[in-house]
């Protein structure tokens, strides 16, 4: 019995030992696939580009999405900015206008007649003669802008 024994001890031993080197090369090839991994330094460049490239995507990406907000903002505010200069505008040009209806009116009450009689004839007729009246003012305009221009270099010397 003694001699079983042993033969089962031995195989089980033999067993054993086969189930280790099995294991030892399963092992042993994990290791070798890790050490060729690193040291292919070309698969390792392109994982890190790829890694980089998902990153400046991720980063243009929320980029974008804030240009949008704050596009968006941008035009909120200038149309509430617009709106309250429409606003302001519209009450300094109703200001105005009855501005210059009060002075139109005090202008009217305080000219004598024979003066306002005389402005209509004048303003008529110089509605009938825009052309004769243009040339005058231009000229006149011309005239003043010469005269400027030579005091102006008449300084500098």
């Amino acid at each position: 019995m003694n001699h079983r024994t042993q033969g089962d001890k031995t195989a089980n031993d033999l067993g054993e030992l086969r189930e280790q080197a099995e294991h030892t090369r399963e092992e042993l090839g994990r290791t070798v696939e890790a050490l060729a991994a690193k040291a292919d330094v070309k698969a390792q460049a392109g994982e890190k580009v790829a890694e980089v490239r998902e990153k400046a995507a991720v980063a243009t990406e929320r980029a974008k999405e804030k240009a949008v907000v704050a596009a968006d903002l941008v035009k909120e505010k200038t149309a509430v900015a617009a709106d309250r200069a429409r606003e302001k505008t519209a009450v300094v040009t109703d200001r105005a206008r009855e501005k210059a209806t009060q002075a139109a009116d005090l202008v009217q009450e305080k000219t004598p007649d024979p003066v306002l009689e005389r402005a209509e004839v004048v303003a008529h007729k110089a509605k009938a003669n825009r052309t004769p009246l243009v040339a005058a003012t231009a000229a006149v305009a011309g005239f003043l802008l010469v005269r400027r221009i030579i005091r102006g270099r008449r300084g500098r010397r």
